[in-house]
């Protein structure tokens, strides 16, 4: 199996030193690039095709939540995980809408570093219960409620948006096959559907859409 192949893109030398030093100690893990800000880090995603970018927030010339959007535009295959020193709601969720498919803390021990960027890397996206808790309070906390939801709800079934329901509360598979007492493959693959069927990256986003689209308040 090939390498991961990641773009670490951050302002400060030394931060961008020291990711790549605890990421290319993981057999598995190649650091194929760095970049000082977000229009580099686009430029070097399209010419690299990283699988993971592990990506600053604040930076000059365009920031991490911007770049986050261009990429998963103009490189949808390249996730992306934001790294900030700024435990904020705004820029946890920002990231989250931008695209980006996790949120990790550079206070955040290497360990966790890296098992973020092998989630990610794999497809997934780095759901951790304590960022779905600050999404879901960041969500439900808004007091606009849209009067129509998306018309791509419609393309669910009884099922897929009962799993939809579940995933904006933040279960995880093993937790929602045994609310619905089916198998954990079942599920998957309803999960699965749901994306596709929505047009969403990952669990992340289906989180974002089931609240900005008031499934739970409905549920």
């Amino acid at each position: 199996m090939a390498d991961l192949r990641v773009l670490i893109v951050d302002d400060q030398d030394l931060v961008r030193a020291g990711f790549s030093v605890i990421l290319q100690s993981e057999p598995g893990i190649t650091v194929v690039g760095e970049a000082r800000n977000g229009e580099e880090a686009v430029a070097r995603v399209l010419e690299l095709r990283p699988d993971v970018v592990c990506m600053d927030v604040q930076m000059p010339v365009m920031d991490g939540l911007e770049a986050a959007r261009r990429i998963a535009v103009q490189a949808p295959g390249t996730g992306v995980l934001i790294l900030t020193t700024f435990d904020r709601d705004d820029y946890l969720f920002d990231a989250l809408t931008a695209g980006a498919s996790g949120f990790l803390l550079k206070n955040s021990t290497p360990e966790k570093l890296i098992e973020a960027v092998q989630i990610i890397g794999r497809g997934d996206a780095l759901l951790a219960p304590d960022v779905t808790r600050r999404v879901i309070e960041r969500c439900a906390g808004r007091s606009a409620i849209p009067s129509t939801a998306s018309p791509a709800l419609d393309d669910l079934s009884g099922r897929e948006r009962e799993v939809l329901g579940l995933l904006a509360r933040g279960m995880s598979n093993s937790e929602i096959a045994h609310t619905l007492y089916v198998g954990e493959a079942t599920v998957k693959s309803h999960v699965s559907k749901v994306l596709q069927k929505l047009g969403l990256r990952d669990r992340v986003h289906a989180v974002v859409f089931a609240y900005e689209n008031g499934i739970v308040a409905r549920n």
